[in-house]
């Protein structure tokens, strides 16, 4: 029985022999194209030319993707190669992502060879970085953790990707959902219409507007008149603006299909549109249709992160200090469901493309009025 290859990529034994000069280093080297070459190099002492073959070796070894991820490779060098592969995500994404790397997997992990992630010394990163940062930033360094080692099982740098045998990253069980009631909002409407700073911030008119249509706030600023139509109370939702680092506020085309879409405005708030429009005299027939819908106090975009202290600030004399802008969107989908409408309705209102994430974190339950009672009249004997 002959004796087996070498696996790609590797060699086998090194060999010294005695020069004039020196001494001779050599070995066998199988490449990832399956063939097995001799190799060799020079030095004055044997360390000489084992350091020199070793750095030839290095050099030649390559990856059978064409690149130079191995599983000699530092893990800072595959996080690099990962992120400029990164394409078609939204800023706030992408940024989200560079944080992650920057500030919690490259300062314990950064300097480990690629073969050295291991499933125990992953977990126990991640349930560091748990203990330290929260169950949701330890979630998304999974995410990036699992695109890493994705990236390294083509390079051949490790045979499988160790992310996936991990167990899941728990927190506190999950609270319901917890939305407005159609009281609950009037009340918060009338109160923001006494609150001076808030008037004064423009705050009234874009809660009633996120209350309406449940878009996030990041699209609601990022509206512009040339998407709305009056006539037939629609609005086309298709940007939204962000705040990226380096860049500053920019105004972004929505991250998905789903995002983009086309919504009916209830007639209420048509009517205050319509209002607003005169007061800022602003359509989509003039030269201003680019201009947003909500724009800063002092002109312009607004900011959502601004905005978003803003409204807290307001919500919080108002009495309301639990709720975010999210809010809206919860009750948006809670009322479409108490009304009857399929989570596909709810769905496609909120801009999701998959069901699963307005039925699991969009609609309200542990409601009293479930329908059972109804139902089970049918018992009374």
């Amino acid at each position: 029985m002959g004796r087996p290859p070498l696996e790609l990529g590797t060699y086998g034994t090194i060999r010294f022999y005695k020069t004039d000069t020196g001494y001779r280093a050599c070995t066998l080297a199988r490449g990832y194209d399956g063939r097995t070459r001799a190799l060799e190099r020079h030095g004055k002492s044997k360390a000489a030319a084992e350091r020199a073959l070793k750095a030839a070796l290095r050099d030649r070894a390559g990856g059978p993707a064409g690149g130079d991820i191995t599983p000699e490779s530092r893990v800072s060098v595959l996080a690099e190669a990962w992120y400029a592969g990164l394409t078609g995500l939204s800023p706030v994404t992408q940024q989200a992502y560079r944080d992650r790397l920057d500030r919690q997997i490259l300062p314990r992990l950064g300097q480990l060879r690629v073969r050295e992630l291991s499933v125990g010394n992953l977990d126990r990163h991640l349930r560091g970085i748990a203990d330290t940062h929260g169950v949701a930033t330890a979630r998304m360094c999974r995410s990036v953790l699992s695109g890493m080692c994705t990236l390294a099982a083509r390079h051949d740098a490790l045979a499988q990707n160790p992310v996936r045998a991990l167990g899941q990253v728990n927190g506190r069980p999950k609270k319901a959902p917890r939305s407005l009631t159609v009281p609950q909002l009037r009340q918060l409407r009338a109160a923001l219409t006494y609150d001076d700073r808030a008037i004064a911030r423009d705050l009234p008119d874009l809660v009633a507007f996120l209350m309406a249509t449940g878009l996030r706030i990041g699209e609601a600023c990022g509206l512009t008149w040339d998407a709305v139509d009056l006539e037939a109370g629609t609005i086309e939702v298709r940007a939204a603006a962000v705040r990226v680092r380096g860049r500053g506020l920019v105004v972004k085309s929505t991250k998905t299909d789903a995002g983009t879409r086309t919504l009916v405005l209830p007639r209420w708030c048509t009517a205050m549109l319509h209002d607003r429009a005169d007061r800022l005299n602003a359509t989509a027939d003039d030269d201003h249709g680019d201009r947003p819908v909500f724009p800063a106090p002092l002109g312009g975009w607004r900011d959502p992160s601004n905005t978003q202290a803003d409204l807290r600030e307001a919500f919080t004399i108002a009495g309301y200090d639990w709720i975010t802008t999210h809010v809206f969107r919860k009750t948006v989908a809670t009322l479409m469901d108490h009304a009857g409408l399929s989570s596909r309705a709810a769905a496609d209102q909120l801009g999701h493309a998959n069901t699963s994430m307005t039925t699991d974190v969009y609609f309200g339950r542990k409601v009293a009025a479930t329908g059972a009672a109804a139902v089970l009249e049918a018992l009374n004997c």
